[in-house]
C-alpha cells in the first residue's frame, strides 16, 4: 500500500472521527473536538475546514464562556447543503420525504392511491414524479441529494422484493425501475420505521417496533442496532400464526395475524370503510367498532407474546395505524401480554405508541442516507470540490 493511500484512509478515518463527535455532541469548538477526538489541533482545525467548506459542518459564532484564551468558534452540522430522500410505496398511499443533515424535514408529500394489483411499473412512475418533484424542491432550496432508500412492504434481499402479496408483486426490483439522478436502496417498511423510530423517537436503544398498516411488520433494534435476520428476512410479524384453522392469508398460509388484526380485517369486522371512519366509531362508542379493536388486540397480544418469549422483549411500540389505535387496542393486548407471560416474566414489556406514526418509514429511508454520510464523508467532500 502506498504512502498516498494510507494518508486518504487516515483522512477519511479521522474525518467520520471529527463529523461523528460534531452530530453526537454539538455544538463544538475545534480545541474541543481536539481533546474529544484524540487529534491534534492543527489535524482539527484542517479537517474542520474541509467540512465547513463541504457544507457539513457550520461556524455558529463564539463558543460559550469557561474556555481559557481567545474564545473558539462553534461548530454544529449543517442543514444547507446536504440532504437525503425517504420514499415509501404502501398499499394505500405513496410518499416522499427530504431531510437534510441534521434531521430536518425540509419536505414531505403524499399521494392516496390503491396500489393493489397495479403494475410495479405503473406505480413507480407515480412514486418518481413525487420523487422528482422533492429533488426539484431540494434543489431550489440548495441542497443536494446524496442518496434515496425506498421503504416497502415485504421480504427483501439484494434489491428484490421478493413477494408483497397485498400488492400482487413478486420478485420485482423496485429500486431499478426508478429513473432517479441518485443512488436507490431498497429496504422492509417495517425495517426502516424501526430505524425512524430510534432516530427520530423516543431515543429508546432495545425495542421491538410494530407496524400497523394493510399488512404487519416488525423491525428489531438490539443495543441501537437493526437486527434483519441472517438473510435480512426477519420480522415478519404479520404472517405468524395466532389461529391455525383460522382464514385463509394471502400468503397462502391461513390463520395469520394479518387476517385478524390488518387494516383490511379490522375495517371489515368493525363495519367501515376507512381509517378516520373506524376512529369515529371508535369514539363514538360504537359496539361493533370497539369489539373488531379488541379482537385485533388479542390477536397481536397472542402474535406478540410468542415474540417475547423468543426474543426476551422489554419494550414494544405500536406504529404505523396502530399507533391511532391505540387507546384501544393498547388494553386488549396488555391483558393477553400479562395472563400469557405473567408466570415467566412477572411483568409483560413496555407497551407504547409510536410519536411518529405513519410518518416513520420514510423519515428512516430518509435517515439511513443521513447516516451513511455520517459515518463516512470523506466521498461527498470529494463530489463537492468537482462541482
Amino acid at each position: 500500500m502506498t504512502q498516498a493511500v494510507r494518508h486518504e484512509e487516515m483522512r477519511a478515518r479521522n474525518l467520520e472521527v471529527v463529523l461523528g463527535a460534531v452530530s453526537r455532541g454539538g455544538p463544538l469548538t475545534r480545541a474541543a473536538l481536539a481533546e474529544v477526538t484524540g487529534l491534534t489541533k492543527s489535524t482539527v482545525s484542517k479537517l474542520v475546514g474541509d467540512l465547513v467548506e463541504a457544507g457539513l459542518l457550520a461556524e455558529t459564532g463564539p463558543a460559550r464562556a469557561g474556555e481559557r484564551g481567545r474564545p473558539g468558534v462553534d461548530v454544529v452540522l449543517s442543514g444547507a447543503r446536504m440532504a437525503s430522500l425517504g420514499l415509501e410505496i404502501n398499499v394505500d398511499y405513496l410518499a416522499v420525504r427530504v431531510l437534510d443533515l441534521t434531521g430536518e424535514v425540509r419536505f414531505a408529500a403524499r399521494r392516496e392511491r390503491d396500489n393493489r394489483g397495479s403494475r410495479p411499473k405503473k406505480v413507480l412512475g407515480e412514486l418518481q414524479d413525487l420523487a422528482t418533484d422533492a429533488l426539484a424542491e431540494a434543489h431550489r432550496l440548495g441542497l443536494e441529494a446524496a442518496g434515496a432508500v425506498l421503504a416497502v412492504s415485504g421480504p427483501v434481499g439484494d434489491g428484490v422484493l421478493f413477494s408483497a402479496p397485498n400488492l400482487g408483486w413478486q420478485d420485482v426490483r423496485p429500486a431499478e425501475l426508478l429513473r432517479l439522478p441518485v443512488p436507490v436502496e431498497l429496504d422492509n417498511e417495517a425495517n426502516l420505521a424501526a430505524l425512524g423510530e430510534l432516530w427520530y423517537g423516543d431515543g429508546e436503544r432495545d425495542f421491538l417496533y410494530v407496524s400497523g398498516e394493510i399488512g404487519i411488520g416488525a423491525g428489531l433494534v438490539v443495543n441501537g442496532v437493526l437486527y434483519s435476520g441472517a438473510t435480512g428476512l426477519a420480522g415478519e410479524l404479520g404472517h405468524v400464526v395466532v389461529a391455525p384453522e383460522g382464514a385463509p392469508c394471502r400468503c397462502g398460509g391461513s390463520g395469520c395475524l394479518e387476517t385478524y388484526a390488518g387494516q383490511e380485517a379490522l375495517l371489515a369486522a368493525g363495519n367501515t370503510a376507512s381509517v378516520p371512519a373506524l376512529l369515529s366509531a371508535l369514539e363514538r362508542g360504537d359496539e361493533t367498532a370497539l369489539a373488531a379493536c379488541a379482537a385485533a388486540g388479542r390477536a397481536l397480544g397472542i402474535a406478540l407474546t410468542s415474540a417475547v418469549n423468543l426474543l426476551d422483549l422489554d419494550r414494544i411500540v405500536l406504529g404505523g395505524v396502530f399507533t391511532q389505535l391505540y387507546p384501544w387496542l393498547s388494553g386488549p393486548v396488555s391483558e393477553v401480554l400479562t395472563t400469557r407471560l405473567g408466570g415467566l416474566r412477572g411483568a409483560p414489556p413496555v407497551l407504547s405508541a409510536s410519536r411518529l406514526g405513519g410518518d416513520a418509514a420514510t423519515l428512516g429511508a430518509a435517515g439511513r442516507v443521513i447516516h451513511r454520510v455520517l459515518a463516512d464523508p470523506a466521498p461527498f467532500l470529494t463530489r463537492a470540490q468537482e462541482a
